[in-house]
């Protein structure tokens, strides 16, 4: 049985990870000029709050010599190797892991590691961290569960909202003019994480109600020939739980899913997207 390693921005609860034995390497964010997400730790509850007074915090990719200790570390647990890394569209990291892989192949030339770039984010690499887990513990080998992976990465579908359209303007994703007009008359974007694994906006809808159901109307739309094959469906959230709840809810009365997982955003992205982001994530035709 091979050993999986991903990294914190899957935003999956710390319980699942230890249970399934999932090895997890940390992104760092920086608050006012002190560093979190290694040995320094927040609750979720604290970063939020200071989100919300307007505080930003910077992140940091996984390096290359992390991404090493932490595969060399995992050795002893097998000598077969899934890393399962976060979006290339959106950090370093995948290409961190890749690198660190090729050194381990000259220290332990044994050692098979297969480095997949997730091209997701947040709970949609969490997802298919969820797919690897169960072909890995039905007895799928290493490279059976990698081909499947490259072979259907691209119809794990993001969708999501975000309630504050200021944090978009700050990481760059819109223009300072389209916020304050957005702001002002209640436009709520929907955007979806794209072939590339980079965020990009769908379309516009006025009202925080109108966009939490425009998430489950796309869900409707895309995923296609998966609706019976979407047993799990996984919800995201900016520290809004009433908010994914009513998504969960609405999913479920719509489609009858009911294997729901709901998770807080964790700092790195959720200090990108903000509070009052909700996140829906499923398999479809299109991504």
């Amino acid at each position: 049985m091979f050993q999986i390693i991903t990294d914190s921005t899957t935003d999956m609860p710390e319980a699942y990870t230890r249970e399934h034995n999932v090895k997890v390497v940390n992104l760092k964010y920086t608050i006012d000029g002190v560093t979190y997400g290694g040995e320094r730790s927040m609750s979720l509850d604290d970063f939020y709050a200071l989100v919300r007074t307007g505080t930003i915090p910077s992140t940091s990719q996984v390096n290359p010599e992390e991404a090493f200790e932490a595969i060399e570390a995992a050795i002893p647990d097998g000598r077969e190797i899934l890393v399962l890394a976060f979006s290339s569209g959106m950090s370093g990291t995948y290409n961190s892991f890749r690198l660190a892989a090729e050194d381990i192949k000259e220290k332990y030339p044994d050692v098979d590691i297969q480095v997949v770039d997730s091209l997701a984010a947040s709970m949609g690499h969490g997802l298919l961290l969820h797919y690897a887990i169960g072909m890995r513990d039905a007895g799928k080998s290493l490279h059976e569960t990698k081909d499947w992976l490259e072979a259907n990465k691209n119809n794990l579908v993001h969708m999501f909202t975000v309630d504050d359209l200021n944090h978009l303007y700050r990481g760059g994703r819109l223009s300072k003019t389209s916020a304050l007009i957005g702001t002002i008359v209640g436009v709520k974007p929907i955007l979806h994480v794209d072939l590339e694994g980079k965020l990009a906006p769908l379309r516009n809808v006025r009202g925080r109600k109108k966009s939490l159901v425009a998430l489950v109307d796309d869900m409707e739309r895309r995923m296609g020939s998966f609706a019976d094959q979407n047993d799990t469906v996984f919800i995201s959230h900016g520290d809004c739980p009433e908010d994914a709840q009513f998504v969960a809810d609405e999913v479920e009365r719509r489609f009858g899913k009911k294997n729901i997982l709901i998770n807080c955003l964790g700092p790195v992205i959720g200090g990108h997207a903000g509070p009052g982001t909700v996140a829906l994530f499923f398999m479809g035709d299109t991504k």
